[in-house]
């Protein structure tokens, strides 16, 4: 599969692991429908599609875990030495 231009309503997110790896977060209002895939290079590896409603828990989700890892490397600061 190779890339498709994204929608109007839609974004990309370079991953920080894998060279030439984003998510492409993409809304389609006319489908009712949040997608988020996982692009390797040209090659769509993976989608998730999300009702609207779904998205606020999702995004709560990323702040909490996002929140609990900063935590973590606080208290491992804290224990190092």
């Amino acid at each position: 599969m190779t890339i498709s231009p994204l929608p109007r309503h839609g974004d990309v997110i370079v991953g920080r692991d894998v060279a030439g790896r984003t998510l492409r977060i993409s809304g389609h209002p006319e489908a009712g429908r949040v997608v988020l895939s996982i692009w390797q290079d040209t090659v769509c590896r993976a989608t998730l599609r999300l009702a609207p409603e779904d998205v606020p828990q999702f995004v709560e989700m990323l702040t909490r875990t996002a929140i609990s890892q900063s935590d973590d490397d606080v208290r491992d600061l804290g224990t190092a030495g």
